[in-house]
């Protein structure tokens, strides 16, 4: 009985790069901070930033929109850096604002669009439909890894 309530909602955090929203499940995200001093790592991915030291963790910071090959913006009072713990593994993501946590019902989420035809539909897990929004749902395994 649990797993299919489970299955009815989806507990996002919802956040916007360029004029877009995105969600990522709250089960995911260890926290929200705000943009702090990166420290950059040679020879590393474009997108990957640096690292950052959160509470005496040292995290990687991977800028979302060098990840999508979306125009680079300059830091805004709004910019935050979402914390993600996926398996073993803690990432930040810096993203233009974090906005809410929502409860999304699972019949409202569809499959990726096969039209969208760009590096980013790749990462995208499915698309939810809410009254006037449409959220882009983020598979983050793919977003961490590399693509060959």
């Amino acid at each position: 009985m649990t797993n299919a309530t489970e299955q009815k909602n989806l507990k996002v955090i919802v956040f916007q790069l360029a004029d877009k929203e995105y969600a990522i499940p709250v089960s995911h995200v260890k926290g929200i901070e705000k943009l702090m001093h990166i420290t950059r790592v040679p020879k590393t991915e474009r997108y990957v930033k640096g690292v950052i030291n959160l509470r005496g963790v040292v995290t990687p910071v991977i800028d979302l929109r060098e990840r999508f090959d979306l125009p680079v913006s300059g830091n805004e009072e709004t910019t935050r850096i979402i914390i993600i713990a996926l398996e073993t593994m803690e990432v930040g993501f810096i993203v233009d604002s974090a906005n809410d946590v929502l409860d999304i019902d699972a019949s409202s989420i569809e499959q990726q669009p096969e039209v969208v035809g760009s590096l980013e539909e790749d990462f995208i897990a499915g698309v939810a439909k809410l009254e006037n929004r449409l959220l882009i749902l983020l598979h983050l395994d793919k977003v961490l890894n590399p693509i060959d």
